[in-house]
């Protein structure tokens, strides 16, 4: 187990199982991203951005294509009703997909303007949806970086930050009265931010009282999820960094992938304690003691 993961504290220790070791379970992709997991098939899907696919895989079946061409999304999430919820960086939209395959299209334009390219998202027990909006996937012809809330009752979209530069990944604490939003600005800029943002929920609405989180390095805080104690695995240079809760945002340990770098993960598995991490080139595995905080 020793070679796969670095032991900072031993509270990380607690996490892992004795057993527990980074799998490789596909490989082939160019840059991928956004894992979700379907317990109802035990089927994770991930994309392969560049290669305009979505990709499935699971035990019994292996690997294989889902979705191709697939818009070029990237985040994805499921809502409260299990349906799939994608960002697309070619559609410069957020769509949603239901069990059957019916696809629809839920937001692509605020205030009369294009979005840019919806990067990861994140759905509230109320069923409203909240995604990051940078220019990542078109780098021109781009609005204001902003986080957006969009409800799909009301057909309302709101913007509820608007002070990223490169506003990323997304995710909600446990009981969520915490947003943490990755601002990566500084992966074309030298200089720019590579942390994670915290904020408090008020009203199940609007966000307050920014503040760092935490500073990842190496690489970014690209994508993360929380496990149920509130800690945050996320995404990083060099493999999975593991932070305690606020107030103390500890970086405990890392899992390190042999990549050049990671950008998303998800918990998965019937006991949602198998974290599928999307790799560069690769889709890798991981058993641990703790148990993802995500619903589906």
């Amino acid at each position: 187990m020793a070679s796969d993961f670095e032991i900072i504290d031993q509270r990380f220790r607690a996490l892992l199982r004795p057993d527990s070791k980074l799998d490789r379970l596909w490989t082939g992709s160019i840059w991928a991203e956004g894992p979700v997991y379907f317990a109802e098939t035990d089927q994770v899907l991930w994309s392969d951005i560049p290669n305009n696919r979505m990709l499935r895989w699971s035990d019994r079946d292996g690997a294989g294509v889902w979705r191709e061409p697939a818009n070029f999304t990237n985040g994805h999430t499921r809502d409260r009703e299990g349906r799939l919820v994608s960002c697309e960086h070619g559609g410069r939209r957020v769509s949603r997909t239901d069990g059957s395959g019916r696809y629809e299209v839920l937001v692509d334009r605020f205030d009369g303007k294009r979005l840019n390219s919806p990067n990861d998202v994140v759905v509230k027990s109320d069923g409203t949806i909240w995604f990051t909006d940078p220019p990542y996937g078109i780098l021109s012809d781009w609005e204001g970086c902003f986080v957006f809330r969009f409800d799909p009752q009301s057909g309302k979209l709101g913007v509820v930050a608007d002070d990223f530069v490169k506003p990323n990944g997304i995710a909600f604490s446990p009981d969520e009265r915490i947003l943490y939003i990755a601002d990566t600005g500084g992966s074309h800029d030298p200089n720019g931010p590579h942390h994670i943002r915290a904020f408090d929920v008020v009203d199940g609405t609007r966000l307050a009282r920014g503040r760092v989180f935490a500073v990842i390095t190496p690489g970014f805080a690209d994508g993360f999820r929380l496990d149920t104690q509130g800690n945050v695995w996320t995404s990083a240079g060099d493999g999975i960094h593991v932070f305690t809760p606020e107030p103390e945002a500890k970086l405990i340990g890392k899992i390190k992938v042999p990549e050049k770098s990671v950008a998303n993960l998800v918990f998965g598995g019937p006991d949602k304690n198998r974290i599928f991490i999307a790799a560069t080139t690769s889709l890798y595995a991981v058993m641990v003691a703790a148990r993802g905080a995500q619903t589906p």
